[in-house]
């Protein structure tokens, strides 16, 4: 989310029931999103909310169990979990069979079952040059033989879809071995991402161009109406096998969730209504009036619906509900290093880098920016993720003078007009970009403070979602403040994101650091273990030292409901959590 984001719980390990779910259509969930999706094929989104509903459209093999703490992997349309051979080179799955693909007119009147060739085809995507796949580095190199493929491609325009791979071998018709080119002990989870959600053959060669508006899969959801950047409607797949909600209480209050669904056939909702709503105000507007069942509440409203970590008595008294968690995110203020002012590895682009790093003030944006709703982080992987250090401290501590001396040693001198310029005399200038919404006008004025201390320019610039992550492949954004939600629960999914090899895709800061990157294919090669977190503690402190970025916060997630939404706890990396859960009209509204 931008940026390792996910995918269903547990209750798909149960088998297929029999009766079917029979969601009720007069059931109707209004959610929303905060900005706007960018569609829904499952190989071209990159997007937080996009993949969120690419996840109850498209299946993965694998998901997520609803309840456990830490996320625990779970089957989805997988039988089990993988066998898992050659130290964690080797993934060999077996799919549940009588799995159906929604009816569309790209299968011209017959059912398609869903098997390994169409999990095969969903991976091969990722490395169709022309589907320019934002997440191929997930499987760039890592597949024996599919980058041969690609090259083959490269060179004559198309990719051969059925020219058999090595390492998707599939020895009958639902199993699918994966052999990959060196262990990859995270390849599960991978697997576990929206973007390898399965899609048809039939259904991409048949809308060519426009896959994302035609998102056709196996999941309890189809598309309904879309107005783009505005409302997605989802509605009930009838043909949906059905899975039943069984789960074990964790944590406290789990137990509630347990009376409220244990056993029910999901889904039980009929439709789900989202729509886009960049605006605090409107979101709060829009619950108080009972026209929202569920959102997500961030910091700028924080002061007026919560006291603390609760919500205020009137809220209460109206019969709303809070989830919360600490996201199992990374924000940070970048600093191009590949275009702009701070390009190069040389101790004067250091100091200036790090002048700014020294200057921003962590704490600060708790407050300013999130109202207190968010924990300050040291380390670039936050809480709930495997690697989080959490008495780790980062080198960059907030220290004005320290970096008003740098800047002063390496000749960014003050000018006559009060103003810093380049060591060559020309002026100084950040250019800054934001969202145009309220929490970017927070960000923009939190940057703006922390610049006028070092006597330094800025110019803003204001970019939708969508044109913000365009031209953050091109590397075309100096400096923002970015956020990163996990995709899955292990510290690679965040150390992955200052990796030169993936700038253009999930490196959007464009870090380029060749000490940086020596570590992380070392590191990316290991399991869970000391050597590996001794890596990455050297990785967090070439990232210090060079002054690519500034490690924040990661923000609360406060998720409230009206009285009638049962069942929900927010999930630490399934996106579409609001899945499993159900409308209740007897609860009564105080």
């Amino acid at each position: 989310m931008k940026h390792l984001i996910a995918l269903f719980a547990a209750l798909f390990l149960a088998p297929a029931l029999a009766a079917g779910p029979h969601p009720d259509p007069d059931k109707v969930l209004r959610t929303m999103i905060p900005q706007a999706e960018t569609g829904f094929d499952p190989a071209k989104i990159f997007d937080l909310y996009s993949n969120t509903i690419a996840e109850a459209i498209n299946e993965a093999l694998l998901t997520y169990d609803y309840l456990a703490r830490p996320a625990k992997l779970t089957p989805r349309t997988a039988e089990a979990l993988p066998e898992v051979a050659d130290a964690g080179r080797i993934y060999t799955f077996r799919i549940k069979k009588g799995i159906y693909f929604t009816d569309d007119p790209a299968f011209k009147g017959k059912r398609h079952e869903l098997t390994a060739a169409d999990y095969a085809y969903s991976i091969k995507r990722m490395m169709d040059p022309k589907v320019r796949s934002p997440y191929r580095p997930l499987v760039d190199g890592k597949i024996e033989g599919l980058n041969t493929l690609t090259k083959k491609a490269e060179q004559t325009g198309s990719f051969d879809y059925d020219a058999p791979v090595a390492g998707l071998a599939m020895p009958d018709r639902y199993t699918l071995k994966i052999t990959l080119t060196e262990p990859d002990y995270n390849f599960a989870y991978i697997l576990a991402m929206p973007t390898f959600g399965a899609v048809a053959r039939e259904v991409i060669e048949y809308y060519g161009n426009d896959t994302n508006a035609h998102p056709i899969g196996t999941g309890p959801y189809k598309l309904g109406k879309w107005v783009r950047a505005s409302f997605i409607e989802l509605i009930a797949n009838p043909d949906y096998r059905g899975v039943a909600w069984n789960y074990t209480a964790v944590e406290a209050g789990d137990e509630i969730l347990l009376k409220e669904m244990k056993g029910k056939v999901l889904p039980t909702i009929g439709r789900i209504e989202i729509s886009v709503m960049e605006e605090d105000q409107a979101r709060l507007l829009a619950f108080q009036n009972r026209e929202l069942d569920l959102f997500e509440l961030r910091g700028g409203l924080a002061p007026r619906i919560l006291d603390g970590a609760k919500l205020k008595p009137e809220f209460t008294a109206m019969g709303a509900k809070l989830s919360r968690i600490v996201d199992p995110e990374l924000a940070y203020p970048y600093f191009n290093m590949r275009q702009g002012t701070f390009v190069g590895l040389t101790k004067d682009k250091i100091a200036l880098r790090r002048a700014l790093i020294l200057a921003y003030d962590s704490d600060e944006e708790v407050r300013t920016v999130w109202n207190g709703q968010a924990e300050k982080l040291e380390f670039p992987i936050p809480p709930g993720i495997v690697g989080y250090l959490p008495k780790y401290r980062s080198s960059n501590q907030t220290n004005v003078k320290l970096a008003i001396a740098l800047l002063e040693k390496f000749g960014y001198k003050i000018g006559a007009d009060g103003w810093r310029t380049l060591p060559d005399g020309q002026p100084l200038v950040v250019h800054f970009t934001t969202f145009p919404d309220s929490e970017g006008r927070l960000l923009e004025e939190m940057m703006a403070k922390t610049l006028e201390k070092l006597h330094i320019h800025i110019l803003v610039d204001k970019k939708k979602f969508a044109d913000m992550l365009k031209a953050e492949r091109a590397c075309q954004i100096e400096s923002r403040a970015d956020r990163w939600i996990a995709d899955y629960p292990d510290g690679d999914n965040f150390m992955q994101l200052f990796y030169s090899k993936n700038i253009g895709q999930t490196n959007t800061s464009c870090t380029d650091i060749p000490e940086y990157d020596r570590l992380y294919e070392k590191a990316s090669k290991l399991p869970d273990g000391p050597e590996r977190t001794a890596l990455w503690v050297n990785m967090a402190r070439l990232l210090e030292y060079y002054g690519a970025i500034r490690v924040s916060v990661a923000r609360n997630r406060n998720m409230v409901m009206q009285s009638r939404v049962i069942g929900f706890k927010k999930h630490p990396i399934l996106l579409a959590d609001w899945l499993y859960i159900d409308i209740d009209d007897s609860v009564k509204e105080k």
